[in-house]
């Protein structure tokens, strides 16, 4: 049962259908995916190593947080996000490899 709503941002959507597209990435999609669906019932799941990127603030200065959804591979995938203004959203700004 999700305990989160997850809102993507225009550029998160266009990564995300970008991910979808392109056949090549069909394993990275799937890490993705599945990362995607923890975020949505469990933000301490270990898997995810959820930290604070303090590089990165939302547009209204929010925290920006990094959700693995690959390790240990070259240019693995992270998921960006913050806090949404209503109880229980999350805002996903960005799904890219590390930077």
């Amino acid at each position: 049962m999700p305990l989160f709503t997850l809102t993507f941002t225009p550029t998160a959507d266009k990564q995300l259908e970008a991910l979808e597209r392109d056949k090549g990435l069909k394993k990275r999609l799937e890490a993705v995916q599945k990362t995607l669906g923890l975020m949505d019932t469990d933000l301490r799941h270990p898997s995810l190593n959820t930290h604070e990127y303090k590089s990165l603030k939302g547009l209204q200065g929010e925290k920006v947080f990094a959700s693995y959804a690959e390790s240990k591979t070259p240019a693995a995938y992270r998921i960006f996000w913050h806090y949404g203004t209503k109880r229980g959203e999350i805002i996903v700004i960005a799904i890219t490899p590390h930077p």
